[in-house]
């Protein structure tokens, strides 16, 4: 049978402050939308601080304090690769490679600019994609939310918490759009620090200290020997293999995942110049330095507070942990962190998703149509009714799809099956001019096949979840079937890549003079 804790008044009084001052806020924001611009990508308006605010926040998800927590319980401290080597050299190299690259060519989504680039196949398919795996990120994070932290903790009706957040996230994103995600999200990560090194100093303090933790885990047996060690050997059963976090994390997925992923990307768009695009990305990668101590930490103190949840259950380790452990007060801070990180990452997915629904989908099926592109009332209107349809039809499908074990597992799973193709169209489109349409069109196809077929073929890998090495070699696949492919093709006109390739972009006035046309067509 399971217990729960009912919260004190001033949890209650916290929690309710936080979500009625998070709506306020987003309310707020719907002021300065008055076109597709505005609503997409905040009008160019941002300021680097909030952009870095905001894209941590937006990275951050209850996902993270539950999974990462229940990954750090089962395998040790190397799931907090994820953040370190996963997140600070690639935000690094995103902010001097590609976000002025982006910032400057005027794209609204990342398969807009592989549109323009390559051509609309390549910007449908890849659109395609990242709608659909935002889609099931959107259910992901709603059911994880409800069930695993709200129910496990507090009894709360599942189903009552689900609508509860999809609503109120729903409406600020809805007539705020970009603006109104951002600017909620500085507020929310103030709350998720607060929260999150709250329960962490909490969880230190009942272990006895980090030297205390460190025996106490190395006592408990060989299966615990490793729990200490940020790079486990090639082959190790778990999910984390040295080999497979320098190559398929470090150069793959994380540079893929900071450049590549819209939800990450679109608050550079938004930037109000080129400078505050890159510091924003820089900002944020030093914000994110904290934040495997916040997210992981707590998870390996679980296993010496509550040995008996087991690998099957450890993604319900920090929800037992505020369960039991945290006092009034304290505990109404650490579910306003989970409300801010839960609510910041749907309202994140929401708005990409919108943005690319728009842009790469309705947008080029209406161009092979024969009709024109919708015009900026018509896209803010149309961005609208779409927001409104994701959170519903996510929150009623949040159940069959989140309601799994090993979640992040899972989440990253779905993410290295189409993230080294992306990456290695994306780079050598950018990078390399003799890149082709066709070249990157069966790149990126040939990569997502070889990803599955890689994926589904049984002892491949020492690791029982190979996502890495997937991520990997199907990069290396796509980077071959690319190159080899644009070689045999007819090179791709000057007229078409002029500004359209990094460094004419970067240093060509008129490669800008010529972008400035397009984006006006």
């Amino acid at each position: 049978m399971e217990s729960y804790i009912g919260l004190h008044p001033i949890d209650m009084v916290i929690v309710v402050v936080y979500m009625i001052g998070s709506l306020m806020l987003g309310l707020y924001c719907t002021r300065f939308v008055g076109s597709a611009e505005d609503f997409f990508i905040a009008g160019k308006a941002l300021p680097f601080w909030a952009i870095g605010f905001s894209i941590v926040t937006s990275d951050i998800g209850a996902t993270d304090f539950v999974a990462v927590a229940g990954a750090a319980y089962t395998h040790g401290v190397s799931a907090a690769n994820f953040d370190w080597l996963g997140s600070m050299p690639a935000m690094v190299i995103a902010a001097f490679v590609f976000v002025p690259y982006f910032w400057r060519s005027g794209v609204f989504t990342i398969p807009e600019f592989l549109g323009r680039r390559y051509n609309a196949g390549v910007q449908f398919v890849n659109g395609l994609i990242w709608a659909v795996v935002l889609f099931f990120m959107l259910a992901i994070m709603q059911w994880l939310s409800a069930d695993k932290l709200m129910h496990t903790i507090l009894g709360w009706n599942t189903y009552m918490t689900l609508w509860i957040t999809a609503i109120i996230t729903g409406i600020y994103t809805f007539g705020g759009g970009l603006t109104a995600v951002v600017f909620t999200d500085v507020v929310q990560l103030i709350v998720m620090y607060v929260g999150g090194f709250g329960l962490l100093a909490l969880s230190l303090y009942k272990v006895g200290g980090w030297t205390s933790l460190h025996e106490k885990i190395l006592a408990m047996g060989p299966a615990y020997q490793n729990h200490f060690k940020m790079l486990l050997p090639h082959d190790t059963t778990g999910p984390f293999p040295w080999t497979g976090i320098v190559f398929g994390l470090g150069l793959v997925m994380a540079v893929a995942y900071m450049s590549g992923n819209q939800v990450i990307v679109q608050r550079t768009l938004g930037a109000r110049s080129e400078w505050d695009a890159k510091a924003g990305m820089l900002f944020g990668g030093l914000l994110k330095f904290s934040i495997p101590l916040m997210v992981a930490l707590p998870g390996l103190c679980a296993i010496v507070l509550i040995p008996t949840l087991g690998s099957a259950n450890a993604d319900r380790a920090v929800p037992e942990m505020i369960r039991l452990f945290m006092p009034a007060g304290l505990r109404g801070l650490m579910f306003a962190a989970l409300f801010a990180a839960m609510m910041s990452h749907i309202s994140a997915s929401l708005n990409s998703t919108t943005t690319i629904f728009i842009t790469d989908i309705i947008g080029q099926i209406r161009k092979w149509s024969g009709k024109g592109p919708l015009h900026e009332q018509s896209a803010l209107r149309w961005g609208r009714y779409i927001t409104a349809i994701l959170i519903i039809s996510t929150a009623l499908l949040a159940e069959p799809i989140g309601n799994r074990e090993q979640i992040y597992v899972f989440m990253q799973t779905i993410l290295s099956m189409f993230q080294g193709p992306l990456l290695a169209i994306l780079a050598l489109g950018i990078m390399w001019p003799r890149a082709t349409g066709h070249g990157g069109f069966w790149g990126l196809v040939s990569g997502l096949v070889c990803a599955f077929v890689l994926y589904h073929t049984p002892g491949l890998f020492f690791a029982q979840e190979p996502f890495l090495f997937v991520a990997w070699w199907s990069f290396v696949f796509a980077l071959i079937v690319t190159v080899v492919v644009s070689l045999l093709t007819k090179p791709e006109s000057e007229e078409k890549l002029r500004g359209l390739v990094w460094s004419s972009v970067v240093t060509d006035e008129d490669a800008q003079d010529a972008l400035k046309e397009r984006i006006a067509q």
